[in-house]
């Protein structure tokens, strides 16, 4: 019924909490996808492989978080797909509080910018003041109302998942953006849902330079989309 797809990249100090994701969604399919990691996270994987039941896809290159997530959602078999990020700022039960949603929609994203939304763990003030920011331009440039585009806990129909990720471009920063744009393009029906948030303060983000290419990312979206390139498929 679901597939749960876990994106990782130079993560080695960071694969302890894999096995919550696995304990929790122990009956299901997950696929942690390494993304060209240059330290011993393959390695550590393979490893928990002989204890926890998951599959491995994995590449020589770093490509990017959207082709990561692009790679696992194109590969995996449930009727649901859901992606995570491997650091539980949003808990795995999450999936068990929005169950009820899938009947009735063909794509649930978290959303931290909701009335009933928790954040636990505040960001650092820049970064979430930053968050806003590319929220609003994402909105603005994008046309699209949503109104948190980056949480990472996002559940795609299978139909969803194979039109919108077949379609997609983007391979880094702007990818969440892109794939929310391709789905209203599409006419999917995208249900945000609240969520208990917290932060993990071991990010990798550089505030100046991602800023920078999340921007030309929104631009070059909207550069494609005028080009037709998301009428048809790449794969």
């Amino acid at each position: 019924m679901l597939s749960i797809i876990v994106p990782v990249y130079n993560e080695q100090s960071r694969l302890i909490y894999l096995p919550d994701i696995c304990k929790y969604f122990k009956n299901y399919e997950i696929i942690v996808v390494n993304d060209g990691s240059t330290d011993s996270t393959l390695n550590f994987l393979k490893k928990y492989q002989k204890k926890y039941r998951f599959k491995i896809l994995s590449y020589p290159h770093n490509r990017g978080k959207g082709f990561a997530v692009r790679q696992g959602m194109l590969n995996a078999s449930g009727k649901y797909r859901l992606f995570m990020d491997l650091d539980l700022s949003v808990s795995p039960d999450t999936w068990q509080s929005c169950q009820k949603f899938l009947k009735d929609t063909d794509i649930l994203i978290g959303v931290r910018r909701l009335p009933d939304s928790q954040i636990a763990v505040h960001q650092p003030i820049i970064r979430e003041n930053m968050g806003r920011v590319f929220t609003w331009l994402s909105r603005t440039i994008l046309q699209t109302n949503i109104s948190d585009f980056t949480c990472g806990f996002k559940i795609f129909s299978q139909e969803a998942a194979l039109q919108v990720f077949s379609r997609s471009r983007i391979d880094r920063w702007g990818f969440d953006s892109e794939i929310l744009f391709i789905a209203k393009q599409l006419g999917f029906n995208i249900h945000q849902f609240p969520i208990v948030w917290k932060d993990n303060p071991n990010t990798r983000v550089n505030l100046i330079t991602d800023a920078i290419k999340s921007f030309t990312d929104l631009l070059l979206i909207r550069f494609y989309s005028l080009l037709g390139a998301y009428t048809r498929t790449l794969t």
